[in-house]
């Protein structure tokens, strides 16, 4: 993407290369030194990733386990500061173990500076991680 990219512009992208299950392309946006925070991590499950590689490992296995097939509900919502937007948004598709629906609402506050993410807070619900089909970090968090 373009170092002019709106945010709001590179987030959508992010979400079809999601969708797209590429995952390379998806980890290609963020900044090397780039932030992912969980706020509402459960025990066990990483609160704050450092760095584009880190980020890269927790994704990496993203597909085997969950099968996004939609966004339905993106809304993006601007902030005084041209750099960061909040989105709410939810996700739906299915879990790969199971094949049980997953459909998970989300809140994330992100941050894009020179066309890549370097801070990305995902306020995710905690509690729709208690079956180990949607454990895709390797925490086996139970």
């Amino acid at each position: 993407m373009p170092t002019t990219t709106a945010p709001a512009d590179l987030y959508r992208h992010s979400l079809r290369l999601l969708l797209a299950k590429d995952i390379p392309g998806w980890v290609g946006l963020w900044a090397d030194d780039g932030v992912m925070e969980f706020p509402f991590a459960p025990p066990g499950w990483p609160e704050r990733l450092e760095g584009r590689e880190a980020i890269a490992a927790y994704m990496r296995d993203y597909p085997d386990h969950i099968d996004l097939h939609d966004f339905p509900d993106v809304r993006i919502l601007e902030s005084t500061d041209p750099g960061t937007i909040a989105v709410e948004m939810r996700g739906v598709g299915r879990l790969v173990a199971t094949d049980g629906p997953f459909d998970m609402r989300y809140i994330a506050v992100v941050t894009v500076q020179d066309g890549r993410f370097t801070s990305y807070r995902d306020y995710w619900n905690p509690l729709a991680a208690q079956t180990p089909a949607t454990d895709f970090t390797g925490s086996s968090a139970q």
